[in-house]
């Protein structure tokens, strides 16, 4: 349901059709909330999309969109002036929990005739429930008073880490019930197994202090009480005091203190082949099926021996004859979770006088299976004549979830794909297959940390293994160019809460290129561009950090750093060594309106090779340079044929335009909107502007404007807008955008603005024509149409 100010903006341009509606009586035909009060526009928001949920069900009208401008409105309720006060409360109740102590709600309502030919008239009800809020209370003062001496210790100890600001923070029953979860969270790793949240409460005093005064004058006590209602109304607040609640038995006045005892960890119990069809409290009755091994601190029981007992040890953050710790608990399922062996976790505890017994029990995943994933792209300027490819891949994947018995995985992919022309007369050697691409990669993944030194307190991390990798692949670019390639890295992912990092070293890359003669031709037409196809070895250190976390009301962000920095000094063994470092840093988020999602990206990335020579240039290797343009970049443009700055050199050849640049910005923002649901389908429409471009870091006299340069950056910036539609199938989504170039920084008329007034879908500025009137080269176009699978970001 939208917002007041929403609905009288999409209802006057959106078409609402009633069906079923009742005859000769009034009915809901919509629903408004308009809400006063001394509150942000951000909380009024909040407020408005929430109070929508606490209509009456007898006095809401509930539409549905069926396509992006149309809504129905099928067996809308009689309208029952008695609803409106059960709605009264509803909200009040809800507006009490958020703080809201002193709220006047009043009511309107308005019924219009509305005939369709023939049919009998439609009674329309407007509902409309104005609200003043008035000032929402905050929580002046807030602590603890626990009658366990332990529990008050502890939770004081542990205050800073209270989301309660005293003085800032507003009430809410989801603020208390949050502080009440952390100290519950508190306690629970601190042994205190058995306390729940229904053993501790928040007590709420609003009343003032002022009231306490005594005095004899009648009247002066008027006046301080009317003074204290006053400063209420003006400023509400609210002290906060977390206590121990009493659970008195019924039959006798003795006091349940169960909950106040503090357990450790006892033994362990792990049972790695269970059956999927068994159920934990069945195995625990007849233990006499399996076979056990028992170590210090823990027992393995197996039926085959598909998993060596030896290895739990590394899997488990909680030690014997330690104190009890939650998270540290569940820290350990997660982790089972994660390797993959097993697809299902199962846990039972069982207490032994101050100890618990945790068990185990873990239902192995399929061993080995090999899946195959056909994919498709698309990079077009010319919807009717495209003279870019279209490409095939077929991935074939081998899996072995338990290599060596100890849950390794272990991962072999091979790839096949082609890129094809689809007008064999717009490419100059007139065949089908224009690129061939074959690899194969192996990568085995071990469920924890090979290092040569020791962790101090693993329990930090959520989950840490070993990844060693290595990929093979062959490329041949049609009259162009062959690049062998081999790549291995060895290093670590671990992740901790939402921080997820990854490091890489050594990471080892050797490439090969045979030049053909069609890339011969185009370094004698584009001297740069030598310098982009030199090859050689990477020796070097990679590492990334991803962190994701919520923002306000229905936000995401996400932020992903990483970095390769090359070996230093190697260029002394070998001068095919590439001496670099690279970093990037991208932003998205993705706030979650009422049906609509924003979302918007920024992404910058740096290279510099700062080990020139005239073995390999002065730039980075082409393989680790950016380049902008595709489904998931600058859509306006086809993949790698936007840049570098203003360069032209690109943009006027006749034969290879593809561009790689050793730095890059660019920024995005989509709106996203539903058009129609079908069935499994949701078909999705979006509007986007992207913004950016690349270039090189250092000046190359064989290709002016292709450096960075801060005072020519408004001239160099790209920009493109458009439109697209998802198809979102629910387990995947294919996604179709068309963009249009407004701001090209190869466009010489209009300072590379697009001429609205005068567009076309071409750009001759740079045509040429042979004896015989036929186009030399490529087209320019002011648009692309792109095919991609999944969102762009």
């Amino acid at each position: 349901m939208q917002s007041c100010t929403e609905e009288k903006f999409l209802f006057a341009i959106n078409r609402v059709k009633v069906k079923n509606y009742p005859v000769d009586t009034p009915f809901v035909y919509s629903n408004k909330i308009n809400i006063d009060g001394k509150i942000s526009g951000e909380e009024e928001t909040r407020l408005q999309e929430n109070l929508v949920s606490y209509w009456a069900d007898s006095l809401y009208a509930r539409r549905v969109q069926k396509l992006g401008y149309r809504y129905i409105l099928r067996n809308p309720p009689v309208f029952d002036s008695t609803s409106i006060n059960t709605t009264h409360d509803f909200m009040n109740s809800f507006l009490f929990s958020q703080g809201y102590f002193n709220t006047a709600i009043t009511d309107t309502f308005h019924i219009d005739t509305v005939y369709k030919g023939k049919k009998p008239p439609q009674y329309r009800t407007t509902v409309e429930m104005n609200i003043d809020v008035g000032k929402r209370v905050i929580i002046d003062s807030f602590g603890y008073d626990l009658q366990d001496e332990m529990l008050q210790r502890i939770a004081k100890n542990t205050v800073k880490a209270s989301k309660i600001e005293p003085g800032k923070t507003p009430y809410s029953k989801e603020v208390l019930g949050a502080e009440l979860d952390r100290l519950v969270n508190v306690y629970r790793n601190r042994g205190y197994f058995l306390l729940q949240r229904n053993n501790l409460a928040a007590l709420v005093d609003t009343g003032n202090i002022a009231l306490l005064n005594l005095t004899v004058d009648p009247f002066e006590q008027m006046h301080i009480i009317e003074q204290a209602q006053q400063k209420k109304l003006e400023n509400p607040t609210a002290t906060v005091t977390i206590q121990q609640r009493r659970l008195a038995d019924t039959t006798n006045s003795n006091q349940d203190t169960s909950f106040l005892k503090r357990f450790y960890t006892g033994r362990i119990y792990y049972f790695p082949e269970t059956y999927i069809t068994e159920l934990p409290d069945t195995i625990l009755n007849h233990t006499e099926n399996f076979r056990v091994q028992n170590f210090r601190n823990y027992s393995v029981y197996y039926r085959r021996g598909s998993f060596k007992p030896k290895m739990f040890r590394q899997l488990n953050f909680l030690r014997s004859e330690r104190m009890y710790n939650d998270n540290l608990f569940y820290k350990t399922v997660n982790t089972l979770n994660q390797i993959g062996a097993w697809k299902q976790v199962d846990t039972r505890t069982i207490i032994r006088g101050d100890s618990l017994d945790i068990y185990y029990f873990l239902y192995p995943d399929r061993k080995q299976n090999i899946s195959y994933n056909l994919e498709a792209s698309r990079n077009t300027g010319d919807v009717l004549t495209s003279s870019n490819f279209f490409g095939l891949a077929l991935n074939t994947t081998y899996r072995n979830r338990n290599v060596w018995r100890n849950a390794v995985q272990s991962s072999t992919s091979f790839v096949n794909g082609v890129e094809l022309s689809l007008n064999q007369s717009q490419v100059q050697n007139n065949s089908l297959f224009q690129a061939f691409q074959i690899s194969l990669g192996q990568t085995y993944s071990f469920p924890r940390a090979f290092i040569p030194f020791k962790i101090k307190r693993p329990g930090r991390f959520d989950f840490g293994r070993t990844v060693i990798s290595a990929n093979a692949s062959y490329a041949d670019r049609r009259d162009y160019f062959r690049l062998r390639s081999f790549v291995a890295d060895y290093g670590y992912d671990w992740k901790k809460r939402n921080k997820v990092w990854q490091a890489r070293f050594p990471n080892i890359e050797l490439y090969s290129l045979d030049t053909l003669p069609r890339l011969v031709e185009a370094f004698e037409q584009n001297p740069f561009l030598r310098n982009s196809f030199n090859t050689g070895k990477v020796i070097s250190a990679r590492g990334s950090l991803i962190i994701t976390y919520p923002g306000k009301t229905n936000v995401t962000n996400y932020v992903r750093f990483s970095s390769e920095l090359s070996i230093p000094g190697l260029y002394k063994i070998n001068d095919r060594i590439y001496q670099f470092v690279k970093a990037e840093a991208e932003y998205r988020k993705t706030i979650n309106l009422h049906r609509t999602v924003l979302a918007t990206r920024a992404f910058a990335g740096v290279g510099y090779n700062y080990h020139v020579s005239q073995s390999l240039g002065i730039t980075l290797p082409f393989y680790k340079q950016f380049i902008a343009g595709g489904p998931n970049s600058m859509r306006a443009w086809g993949l790698r044929q936007l840049g570098l700055g203003s360069s032209l050199l690109s943009d006027t050849s006749s034969t290879f335009r593809d561009r790689y640049g050793d730095m890059q910005l660019e920024a995005n923002v989509e709106y996203r909107y539903p058009i129609a649901h079908y069935s499994s389908l949701n078909l999705n429409g979006a509007l986007f502007v992207d913004a950016g471009n690349i270039w090189n870091v250092r000046k190359d006299p064989n290709n002016p404007e292709s450096e960075f340069n801060i005072s020519r950056f408004g001239r160099d910036i790209a920009i493109g807008v458009g439109t697209g539609l998802r198809f979102d199938f629910n387990y995947f989504l294919i996604r179709v955008d068309m963009g249009i170039k407004l701001k090209d920084p190869a466009r010489l008329e209009n300072n590379g603005w697009l001429d609205i007034p005068n567009f076309t879908w071409r750009n001759h500025e740079f045509d040429r024509y042979d004896v015989n009137g036929k186009l030399i080269g490529s087209k320019r176009n002011n648009y692309a149409i792109q095919l991609g699978i999944g969102l762009p970001f």
